[in-house]
């Protein structure tokens, strides 16, 4: 299963030890704390996953949804924040009533959280219900959802939600820390803070209030923001690449537009990287080169 899944994803076989070490004994300790929840209540088990852009927060969760269902038969389902991004036309209409920075996808604000509610409550009753239940996708190359009728269908009951997001997690700052721009972006486009008080509001009133939908909490935690561009030009290559033959890379940015797209998310990822480690349940420390060098909550 593991050379199989290092094959597929195209990775190195430094994998193995990082499967073998760390996340086959978290698919372990899930499948453990499920079963447990399951003998109390017919509910599905949620997983929250925070870290940066390019942490490698989707081949952890795919990992863990192969592993739990070929070792354990469960029905486990993958989601990501990313997915619930507003299309183009929706932020054109954010920037209008809002700021015009909410043109650009990333921030809270620029997800549509009442269909990740949704969702949400659907998977959670999905083993009293067994009604189909629609996943959107997002398409980033093209920058803009996938029609539904593209998108995954859940038919059966769900065991396991694997929910990965770059911000997924952290809570609001508090308000004095909005003050002052904390780089470029904010100093030259929010010089009055409408924009970054805006985010801070949508993510306590919108997103934080759908953290308790989680079971428990794990975070990959980068070095610290440094890491973020190269990660982040990382996946833009790899996306490039994935779509060169099919004509849908039109969206995929150039290496000045990641310098300049992960200035969006310094603010929170800065917040994250300082507030998160002492509050969730189960944490790994990356290097530089996203290696594990530490972790908590496994063992």
């Amino acid at each position: 299963m593991l050379l199989n899944f290092i094959q597929k994803h195209s990775l190195t076989k430094s994998f193995c030890d990082t499967a073998n070490d760390y996340y086959i004994p978290l698919a372990n300790k899930l499948a453990k704390d499920y079963l447990q929840l399951n003998r109390q209540h017919k509910s599905t088990f949620f997983v929250g996953i925070n870290g940066c852009q390019g942490s490698g927060k989707s081949t952890l969760a795919e990992f863990l949804a192969d592993y739990l269902n070929k070792t354990f038969n469960l029905s486990v389902v993958v989601l990501s924040l990313d997915d619930f991004y507003f299309g183009k036309l929706q932020r054109q209409q954010l920037a209008q009533q809002y700021h015009p920075l909410f043109k650009i996808r990333g921030v809270p604000g620029t997800h549509d959280v009442n269909s990740l509610k949704s969702v949400l409550a659907q998977l959670k009753n999905s083993k009293n219900t067994n009604k189909a239940i629609c996943l959107p996708q997002f398409d980033k190359a093209q920058d803009n959802p996938l029609p539904m009728k593209n998108g995954l269908t859940v038919t059966s009951g769900v065991d396991i939600v694997l929910f990965e997001g770059w911000c997924w997690g952290i809570p609001a700052e508090n308000s004095n820390d909005l003050n002052l721009p904390i780089n470029a972006l904010e100093a030259q486009f929010d010089q009055q803070g409408i924009w970054r008080r805006q985010v801070n509001y949508s993510l306590e009133h919108d997103y934080q209030p759908l953290y308790s939908f989680m079971d428990i909490w794990l975070m990959l935690k980068a070095p610290s923001f440094d890491v973020v561009f190269q990660w982040r030009l990382e996946q833009e290559q790899k996306l490039a690449k994935a779509n060169i033959n099919n004509g849908s890379a039109n969206g995929v940015m150039t290496t000045s537009e990641v310098n300049e797209f992960i200035l969006f998310f310094q603010r929170l990822t800065i917040h994250g990287l300082n507030v998160l480690p002492t509050t969730v349940d189960i944490l790994f420390e990356l290097g530089s080169n996203r290696e594990i060098i530490a972790s908590r909550g496994i063992d």
